[in-house]
């Protein structure tokens, strides 16, 4: 060895055990979103508009309003609006 510590694992042993903590952390992490839902936590990031301004939106677009003035009148991206008019 050049310098470095001995090693007291056999080869693969570190990688084994980063392995299962990682399986760990998952499961961990599936259950507690479950619990959140189940709790009915709304989870994600919180819309920039409301129910009642993206019906406006649906509404205004269908009667010729553009994309770009919806943006501007709702003070949100253009990628916004497209989101709310043409849903994936």
């Amino acid at each position: 060895m050049s310098g470095g510590r001995p090693s007291l694992e056999p080869p693969g042993m570190l990688a084994a055990l980063a392995e299962m903590e990682r399986d760990l952390l998952l499961e961990r992490t599936a259950a507690g979103l479950a619990r959140a839902k189940s709790e009915g936590k709304t989870l994600g990031r919180p819309a920039k508009t409301t129910p009642e301004q993206r019906a406006d939106i649906i509404a205004k677009y269908a009667a010729g309003e553009s994309v770009s003035a919806l943006a501007r009148m709702y003070d949100v991206s253009r990628a916004n609006i497209l989101g709310v008019v043409k849903p994936a």
